[in-house]
């Protein structure tokens, strides 16, 4: 969430607007300046991820049935951190080249720019799943995506695009093997070794395989991404393509995982494995206050789990999931970037929100510092979730951006981050 960060500035060429601030362009977005549409539509769009967010780590638990409050809550679980990681993949096109990937010195120091962003990343989520919030933070799993993602930086988008739907389609299964054979015993001794699981719990193979945000599964929103930084979507062709795509994945992902668990007894299969699901409360004391789960570890191939293959539920990593939450990312962002390119008075409306697009790590980390700080709370989701506390961190992120933005270009950690970067300059 931290890499869009003015991603749009990193290099003015790729943009052909000056570099102010964010939020102000978004106020005089128009059919005119539509490259700096579509980088004020990505803004807006993290800024609908981070409350989404917001509601995951501190909303109430969404009731089946239970209004349309409810059905946003329960749209935010997962969806929310996945709209970030294809936002990622994004951003990492912004800073190695848009519609054509840089080359020679300019390369060079882009990808050591993607580098250095990975290593503070991954110091500071490693640093957060040292709290108390533990492993719920995804800082370092943008880390490993950022680095896994550098060898495919130089790629065209219909590559990317291929790369996107085979890891979508092949992935879930094998990190479904994997994650089945393993056991507690290999686990351990994998963290064992690992330095990084010895000092916050979060190793290599949880960043991998088997953590809330793994990267084998995961990097079919961050090549999702990529694939959409390559395009030109602000082309009205690439448009009317993309709002055929995102609505079918959406369809495909969540209509054909509901037929077939239906029609094969796989939902009332995943329910009986699964009885927790049938107490609301409990699971919530659980720590699942979205109603997501995920794929077993240790538990064998053949079995009961193996219907979440067919699961389009969030954090389940199948093949239905992935389709359904890359659906979502494509028609939000789509959606956003023609309807500030074409209303040119929401830019000025919702110049308060885009702010808090524009300083997302931020915003992030300092939602995780409230979380620990508020009184009787240990662990995320608080204990005393509820809308008016939603409410409060949306209001409290809102104003504090938009006032921030009348300062500063960037967000106090951004801008840090922003600071190291320049020491991709020294690359010769």
């Amino acid at each position: 969430m931290t890499e869009i960060e003015s991603a749009g500035k990193v290099s003015p060429r790729d943009v052909s607007a000056p570099e102010s601030s964010p939020a102000v362009e978004g106020a005089t977005a128009t059919k005119g300046a539509a490259p700096m549409a579509r980088l004020v539509g990505v803004d807006l769009a993290r800024a609908l991820a981070v409350f989404g967010m917001f509601a995951v780590h501190v909303g109430p638990f969404p009731t089946p049935g239970g209004g349309v409050g409810d059905w946003f809550l329960g749209l935010a679980s997962g969806r929310a951190s996945a709209l970030f990681a294809t936002l990622a993949g994004f951003s990492l096109m912004l800073i190695a080249g848009r519609r054509e990937p840089k080359t020679g010195l300019a390369g060079r120091q882009a990808r050591t720019r993607i580098v250095i962003r990975a290593v503070v990343l991954l110091v500071l989520g490693s640093a957060l799943a040292m709290t108390n919030f533990g492993g719920a933070g995804i800082l370092n799993f943008y880390a490993v995506y950022f680095l896994l993602a550098l060898p495919l930086a130089r790629l065209r988008a219909r590559t990317l695009g291929i790369l996107a739907v085979t890891l979508a389609v092949v992935t879930p299964q094998v990190a479904y093997g994997l994650r089945a054979l393993l056991s507690e015993s290999i686990v351990n001794t994998v963290d064992s070794y690992d330095p990084i699981a010895r000092v916050c719990g979060v190793g290599v193979l949880d960043l991998l395989l088997t953590g809330l945000y793994p990267a084998m599964t995961w990097m079919t929103f961050v090549v999702t991404g990529m694939t959409l930084g390559r395009l030109d979507i602000t082309s009205g062709a690439v448009q009317r393509r993309l709002a055929v795509v995102g609505p079918a994945l959406i369809a495909f992902g969540y209509g054909v995982s509901w037929l077939v668990l239906r029609l094969t007894g796989g939902d009332k299969e995943i329910a009986a494995a699964m009885p927790d699901m049938k107490d609301l409360e409990a699971l919530k004391d659980s720590g699942m206050a979205t109603g997501s789960f995920d794929m077993p570890v240790g538990r064998g191939l053949w079995g009961s789990d193996a219907w979440g293959l067919l699961a389009a539920e969030p954090h389940s990593g199948s093949t239905f999931d992935l389709f359904g939450s890359i659906g979502i990312a494509i028609t939000v962002l789509l959606c956003l970037t023609v309807a500030l390119a074409r209303l040119p008075w929401l830019g000025r409306l919702a110049s308060p929100v885009i702010a808090v697009g524009t300083m997302s790590l931020t915003l992030y980390v300092g939602h995780i510092l409230v979380i620990l700080a508020l009184p009787g709370e240990s662990a995320t989701p608080p204990q005393s979730a509820s809308a008016t506390l939603l409410f409060s961190f949306i209001l409290g992120a809102t104003l504090f951006a938009a006032i921030w933005s009348r300062f500063a270009r960037r967000g106090p950690l951004e801008y840090l981050l922003n600071r190291t970067t320049k020491l991709a300059n020294l690359v010769r």
